[in-house]
């Protein structure tokens, strides 16, 4: 399926997709909500993997994605949902985007709470529901040049396809750093991986399994259709066997033909009334 490759300008009102907007404001308000109660929010609401485990607060893996830990912080997931989320919400619908950004959040959050089990880190941003966003970009419009500005000052110009896949290449390496090496740098990457991953799954894994099923119906027919071809030479080879038996019995009289003869024309018969009721 192909997407119009058109361009919106991104600014509040017309541009911005509303669900986009809404998006933004709600975690900034939840932000300046931040900063008069951070330790009682923090607390019930980013996500902390013990708890989860302990208590069963699931709820965390809904609310950590609107919680920040820093204005950059916040900043940074929603210039990149300002930047890329319009488009795709207007491909996907004001609710199919909602569900589509939650879910990828949720699924961020399940992978990175997984690579934290049991230890009491503390998860929270909209980053793995930001990187949900960034694949549908790059697979609604892979080939739209996006430029960026390398340390804020060089002009770099990438394809959207490129640009995610050195994204999603960086926290992966970043990641595994992290897991095996011991180093830290307090950032979710395993969160994001879960949202990028999350995106792809919900936007091309239906195509995927649509064709793994296709390939083992495919793979059933054809084993039916070898069984059927099977089962007709041995009826076809059965009926030449009793043919054959016939003539001689024409010639020489049935009470001349050998036992072995007798038993398979017996045989013979009930294996092709039998298969006679079989239908191919």
């Amino acid at each position: 399926m192909r997407y119009p490759e058109r361009t919106y300008p991104f600014a509040f009102g017309g541009g911005l997709a509303p669900i986009v907007r809404n998006l933004i404001l709600a975690n900034a308000a939840i932000w300046i909500l931040q900063q008069f109660t951070k330790s009682q929010m923090m607390e019930l609401f980013a996500l902390h993997p013990l708890a989860v485990v302990n208590d069963f607060t699931l709820w965390q893996l809904f609310t950590y994605m609107f919680l920040h830990g820093s204005f950059f912080h916040l900043f940074f997931n929603m210039f990149v949902l300002f930047m890329f989320g319009s488009e795709v919400a207007r491909i996907l619908g004001a609710r199919g985007f909602l569900r589509y950004y939650v879910m990828t959040g949720m699924s961020g959050g399940i992978v990175q709470l997984i690579a934290n089990w049991g230890t009491p880190s503390v998860i929270l941003g909209a980053s793995a529901a930001v990187y949900g966003v960034l694949v549908a970009f790059a697979l609604f419009f892979p080939n739209r040049i996006v430029t960026l500005l390398l340390f804020f000052v060089l002009p770099v110009q990438l394809r959207a396809k490129t640009l995610v896949a050195i994204s999603i290449g960086i926290s992966l390496i970043l990641g595994l750093q992290s897991e095996f090496f011991g180093t830290t740098d307090h950032v979710a990457h395993f969160a994001h991986l879960g949202g990028a991953f999350a995106g792809l799954v919900l936007l091309r894994g239906h195509s995927f399994f649509e064709r793994m099923l296709k390939r083992i119906a495919d793979e059933q027919l054809k084993k039916r259709q070898m069984q059927e071809k099977r089962r007709q030479a041995s009826i076809q080879q059965k009926r030449k066997d009793i043919d054959t038996i016939l003539d001689r019995i024409n010639e020489i009289g049935y009470e001349n033909i050998s036992e072995a003869e007798r038993n398979f024309l017996k045989e013979a018969s009930e294996f092709l009334s039998k298969e006679e009721k079989i239908k191919p």
